[in-house]
């Protein structure tokens, strides 16, 4: 009888491996090198702040002679007021151990008093007064120089070895090398005294209306550039509009009362729609319609009707669902989804001037703020209504239009109190200023109390009297940052990258802004938060001229009186300032450039 033997043969076994989930880094930990980094970077800037504060106190105190006045008084108690200096200033004791005691009392808050013109003045009592004074002095200079130097170099670059490209040229260097005192001066008596006196009776003479609107023609033609067809044509077009625009100012008493209205808040926000859209997205022709919906099986028969078989979306993704060209108003709206939304803020916020005008009526900076950034989120509201391919951009085209918009409505509101203001006994007629940081009188007198809120007044008188430094500075800043744009896009426009970019077809727009620019505003990276950081030393020559009470009239009221708590206070503000400027630049070129990390 036979048995059945049961024989095991080894199988090969499949084991199922479940995927390991990723492990998820703590915040912490992600967070460590670029904490690492700044600690460093606090470190060093301390040791430097340290070390310099140390050369410029014992500069101060060997260069500064505190008993000079005494050693020239013929008080017979002369001696008896040089031992109570001696003692006051604390000068028996080495410069080298002041230092660390004046050092000590930074450390602990203490950052002294002054002893001579400030006699009893706390350092940061006089240090907190002047911050504000010189912010909106100098912030709103730099601002201005910084937008406008950078357009202008960019189009000077874009328009190289042009009429256009050696006008900016000439008047940057002619700008760079005027003494800021002397264009002070000259602000002062045409952009002032002139001024108020045109304003009694706003005529323009003949060459005026003749050689102006000739200036900004040519001006116009060479930004725009083109064949030699299109830059007479926007001659033509730029010259004519500058004369009926004089006219009109002349003939309706514009310049007396000056106001912008729904009509101008909409031509204006316009305008701003139309720089935004230009700049970011272009205007494009009609092409097909996004269907999300479209059943997939509908994809394929109305692609290939249109002769379409794949696009990509801003972001690269591909767009699965697409319906057949459309001509016409739909065709275009399709097409300019982002412009529609920009337009439609400008019109919301037009139609909304009565409710605005209310709102304005007892309203101050907390309200005008409010009501700004309410207006934001309308636009982008709106932008996000419209949608299209990339809802995003749209939402943000619009949100920036509406802040434009608001801009030009709030200057409308400002300029409403132009008239009133002008009949102040205070400014009697005369509304530009030529010194000072405010009007005397004007914010306590009983015609500006009785309007309910002075804050529409106030801020006319803040801007008639910081409009002239303002230019000042402008002019001056202006022609560095043009350059240096100017030259970074240039050595940009040259890289082998731009050529691949165009090579592939991409519109000089795109080229220019999406790959161009970012990288050219690298080397600007390193100039900017350092000049930000400069605002607080203030414009010392400016405010000397002016009349402002800023940081920079405070060091020269210190040097003279041989403030030496004050000037040390002054410094070690403005040294902060510039060490953490230097730190943001770090940050700056990572935002910027994507090769560079801030890293440990």
């Amino acid at each position: 009888m036979s048995t059945a033997t049961l024989v095991e043969t080894e199988q090969p076994v499949e084991v199922e491996t479940l995927p390991v989930a990723p492990q998820k880094v703590s915040w912490f930990k992600h967070a460590m090198p670029t904490v690492a980094f700044l600690g460093r970077r606090l470190l060093s800037a301390a040791i430097v702040l340290l070390g310099a504060t140390f050369i410029v106190f014992m500069a101060l105190s060997y260069a500064l002679d505190f008993l000079e006045d005494l050693r020239l008084s013929t008080d017979p108690n002369v001696e008896l007021l040089i031992a109570q200096r001696i003692e006051l200033l604390n000068l028996d004791t080495p410069p080298f151990i002041r230092y660390f005691q004046w050092l000590g009392g930074v450390l602990t808050g203490n950052f002294g008093e002054g002893w001579n013109q400030f006699r009893g003045q706390g350092v940061l009592s006089m240090l907190a007064a002047r911050i504000p004074s010189t912010i909106q002095l100098v912030l709103a200079a730099t601002i201005g120089a910084i937008l406008f130097g950078v357009l202008v170099g960019i189009v000077s670059a874009l328009r190289q070895y042009t009429r256009f490209d050696y006008g900016v040229t000439f008047m940057s260097f002619v700008l760079f090398s005027l003494p800021s005192f002397w264009v002070a001066v000259l602000l002062k008596t045409w952009g002032a005294i002139g001024f108020n006196a045109f304003l009694n009776n706003p005529q323009f003479s003949v060459p005026v209306l003749i050689l102006v609107p000739l200036l900004l023609g040519g001006l116009w033609s060479a930004i725009v550039g083109g064949t030699r067809r299109s830059r007479w044509i926007t001659f033509a077009i730029a010259t004519l509009a500058t004369l009926i625009a004089m006219l009109l100012f002349a003939f309706t008493g514009w310049l007396q009362n000056p106001t912008l209205g729904p009509a101008g808040i909409t031509v204006l926000g316009l305008g701003v729609a139309m720089a935004l859209v230009g700049l970011m997205v272009g205007f494009n022709k009609p092409r097909p319609e996004f269907n999300p919906d479209l059943p997939a099986s509908a994809v394929g028969s109305a692609s290939d009707s249109a002769g379409i078989t794949e696009s990509l979306d801003s972001d690269g993704a591909d767009v699965a669902a697409r319906v057949g060209r459309f001509g016409g108003l739909r065709g275009w709206i399709s097409a300019n989804r982002a412009l529609c939304a920009a337009v439609s803020t400008v019109l919301a916020i037009a139609l909304l001037y009565i409710p605005f005008q209310f709102a304005f009526f007892t309203a101050g900076l907390a309200r005008v703020l409010l009501l700004a950034l309410a207006t934001v989120v309308l636009g982008v509201l709106i932008g996000w209504l419209w949608g299209g391919f990339d809802r995003r951009l749209s939402m943000r085209i619009a949100g920036l239009t509406a802040l434009g918009t608001f801009f030009f409505l709030f200057v409308d509101r400002v300029l409403q109190m132009w008239q009133f203001y002008g009949s102040l006994s205070q400014v009697a007629g005369r509304p530009i200023s030529t010194i000072g940081s405010q009007t005397p009188g004007v914010r306590t007198s009983a015609a500006v109390a009785a309007l309910g809120t002075p804050f529409w007044v106030t801020t006319l008188d803040s801007f008639t009297h910081v409009i002239l430094p303002t230019i000042a500075l402008v002019l001056i800043s202006f022609a560095s940052y043009t350059r240096y744009t100017r030259a970074s896009m240039l050595e940009v426009m040259n890289q082998d990258y731009i050529r691949t970019a165009r090579a592939k077809g991409l519109p000089e727009r795109v080229v220019t802004v999406r790959h161009a620019f970012r990288n050219a505003l690298i080397p600007l990276a390193t100039i900017i938060p350092l000049d930000f950081a400069g605002l607080l030393g203030g414009a010392v020559i400016t405010e000397q001229i002016f009349g402002w009470s800023g940081m920079g009239n405070l060091f020269i009221t210190s040097i003279r009186a041989q403030e030496i708590n004050m000037i040390m206070g002054y410094f070690l503000l403005i040294g902060t300032m510039l060490v953490i400027g230097t730190i943001v630049v770090d940050f700056i070129y990572a935002l910027v450039d994507p090769r560079i990390r801030v890293n440990a």
